[in-house]
Parts: structure tokens; sequence; C-alpha cells
């Protein structure tokens, strides 16, 4: 039987998470540049945006994990080439940079909780999140941002096998090329996330 929309997204134990949605990722200039054009591509920014804002008006928590680099690498990954070749990029994500700070058309509410994590390829392993999601009563994640082709897939998994209800709204996430990540939604994420739009988010919490 189909879920209910509304039912799964209810803001009592929901929550939204935005992974890697920052400035040097999706932004101008990016670490990824082709990644994050892709993201303008199908509005990302915007998308998320608007979902924040109703998120925050209908009292679920807001959860940015943003992903960052010391200057001395330390701590960091170096065991794949996606890591090597972030590293190598003229954009750098040092903490405190603005290349780590959430867009500002999204920006950061003071009820918002911001999770920056130094290693790995998702927000969910070795990190805080599985536990404040938690502690906040969050059955259901809504998850959004980069990239369908490591990061949110990772993302996608990693809450399915702890558990948790995945919602993914479609026009909020990216990959690349653009014809890949649609793929990998039709073909990988259509089995484990129930997938949406950011419009169909909207009216549920409205």
């Amino acid at each position: 039987m189909a879920l209910d929309l509304a039912s799964l997204v209810a803001p009592v134990h929901t929550a939204l998470v935005l992974q890697e949605v920052q400035n040097g990722v999706v932004g101008t200039p990016s670490a990824l540049p082709a990644l994050a054009d892709s993201c303008r591509s199908v509005g990302l920014v915007p998308n998320c945006a608007l979902l924040a804002k109703q998120a925050r008006l209908s009292g679920i928590p807001v959860i940015h994990c943003t992903a960052e680099t010391r200057e001395d690498l330390r701590g960091a990954n170096r065991n794949a080439r996606l890591f090597m070749g972030v590293l190598k990029a003229p954009v750098r994500l040092l903490p405190g940079s603005s290349a780590v700070e959430v867009p500002d058309e999204i920006g950061v509410d003071p009820s918002d909780i911001v999770l920056p994590r130094y290693h790995g390829l998702g927000p969910m392993t070795g990190t805080q999140l599985d536990s404040i999601l938690r502690n906040l009563g969050v059955t259901t994640i809504v998850g959004v941002g980069v990239s369908l082709n490591i990061g949110m897939t990772d993302f996608a998994f990693s809450a399915v096998n702890r558990g948790y209800q995945f919602v993914m709204p479609r026009d909020a996430v990216a990959g690349v090329p653009r014809e890949y990540g649609e793929s990998v939604i039709e073909n990988s994420l259509a089995f484990v996330a129930t997938l949406t739009t950011t419009d169909a988010l909207i009216k549920a919490w409205t």
C-alpha cells in the first residue's frame, strides 16, 4: 500500500537535512564546478531555500551537514580519487571560510543545527547526525543536496540501514552529469527512498 506523504513527513517526526549545500560545493566558485552547474540546472538552491523556510514555519528541524577540510589536512581522507581531486581544487573547503557556509538564499536560522564533518562520503557515518535525529524524535528524513553520484546515495542507504524513512524531493538533489543523476534516482534510490517534489512537500507541510 502506498504511503501517504502528509503522514510520512508530519512535522512531529520529520527533519530536513541538507547535505553539502554550501557555497564551495553548490555555489560559485565551487570545488566541483560541474556539480555546481548541475545544481543550477535543477534549481537546487532555490528549492532548498523554499523547503527550509517552510520547515522552520512548520516546526521541523533543519540540519545543515557541511564538509570541511583543515589546512593541514589532519584527519582528511586520502583513500579515494574523489578526496584527492577535491584537495587539488582551487576552492578549499577550509573551516571558517565562505566555502563551508550555507548559501545566503537558504541561510541558517537560530533554530537550525550545523554539523560540519571532516571525513567520509556522507553525513551519517561517524558523525553526530544519527544521535541528534533520534534525540529529536525523528523517524523520517527529508534529504536534499549533493551528490546523487555518491553523497546522497550514501546518505539514503545509511539512513535506511538505521531504520529511518528517507524522503527525497528530486528537484532538490543533483548529480553529474544530470542525466546520470536522474538514472541513479530511477534505478537505485527509487527502491529505498520515497521520491517527491519540493511543491508536494511544501503542500504537505502546510
